[in-house]
């Protein structure tokens, strides 16, 4: 074979190579916002997740609690291609509540979760509580109440059920309220 030919082979098959993305967990940093609120992520407490698309290389999805980032995977409206979901280990080294840490990642499906803590992530809904270690999962789960289980395990309840927040039901009493007086006044 002569060598034009051997180069051209070889042009040709690096052109019908598949680029892979690169899906490596990124670091948090003041630039960060959350996907849903698009507030500065690091101003909320809790472990955080980020979410890897097809066709966005390096610029993930981050939100403010890992329970968010699990009920975008499973709703039905999400539809781009996640490549790769990561939280923060919250047994790592040096990571507390109120500092989860920039780096300390962990694949979303390798992860053991603390579901029913007596814990609010971010953004004041019950936490998912992730961990890379089972012992310190159960540790957790000792301390703050729970269960301990795989995220395939974690019911679509515990991340996608509507949240009651201090305050709520305030304005439908109101509304109410409101609604009855104005019949009272039409009728009356």
């Amino acid at each position: 074979m002569n060598r034009a030919l051997l180069f051209a082979l070889t042009l040709a098959l690096a052109a019908c190579k598949e680029e892979t993305q690169d899906i490596s967990p990124v670091a948090l940093t003041f630039e960060a916002v959350g996907h849903y609120c698009q507030m500065d992520i690091l101003e909320h407490p809790g472990p955080k997740a980020q979410v890897h698309l097809e066709g966005f290389p390096g610029t993930p999805l981050y939100f403010s609690q890992v329970r968010d980032a699990v009920a975008y995977a499973r709703l039905p409206e999400q539809d781009g291609v996640i490549l790769a979901i990561y939280v923060n280990d919250m047994g790592a080294p040096g990571a507390t509540w109120d500092d989860p840490g920039a780096m300390n990642w962990i694949p979303a499906d390798t992860a053991h979760y603390v579901v029913g803590a007596a814990v609010e992530g971010g953004m004041g809904a019950p936490e998912l509580v992730p961990f890379a270690d089972l012992d310190h999962a159960a540790a957790f789960a000792r301390e703050k109440g729970g269960a301990v289980m795989a995220l395939s395990a974690v019911p679509d309840s515990a991340v996608i059920a509507p949240v009651a927040l201090p305050g709520d039901g305030d304005d439908d009493a109101d509304y109410d309220n409101r609604l009855k007086a104005l019949s009272d006044k039409i009728g009356g």
